[in-house]
């Protein structure tokens, strides 16, 4: 008898942070976020509707600037129009190749959020599965 595979849940990226509560105040006032954090700061929590992103301390700015995730949203353009009036910066709409449409913020220690919308398109399938 083979042994029962459990079915996995969801997915929380860590990301790292060389100041939470900077940090947590970004997704908070810019990306609108709920935020929690540890008392002394070391971990930190944020969430909107079903997407959770974590925090941990790192006094290592190299660190967040070669990580991102990527969130996939509903409405891609309405989070455009959200966010556009908070982050001067921010670039239009990108459609992709996979069939994406994208949104890319940097958050203040360099982490990349992607932001990603599906078009509905079939994506060509690889020859070479693994």
């Amino acid at each position: 008898m083979e042994p029962k595979q459990t079915s996995f849940e969801k997915a929380i990226p860590v990301l790292a942070s060389l100041d939470i509560a900077r940090t947590l105040t970004f997704f908070r006032e810019v990306l609108g976020f709920r935020t929690r954090h540890l008392e002394d700061f070391s971990y930190g929590m944020a969430a909107r509707d079903d997407v959770e992103i974590h925090f941990w301390l790192c006094d290592d700015k190299h660190v967040a600037e070669n990580t991102s995730c990527y969130v996939r949203v509903a409405d891609i353009r309405a989070l455009h129009a959200e966010l556009a009036p908070k982050l001067p910066d921010l670039q239009d709409v990108l459609k992709t190749a996979w069939g994406m449409d994208e949104l890319y913020v940097i958050d203040p220690d360099g982490n990349l959020i992607k932001f990603g919308q599906s078009r509905g398109e079939e994506i060509p399938q690889d020859s070479q599965q693994p």
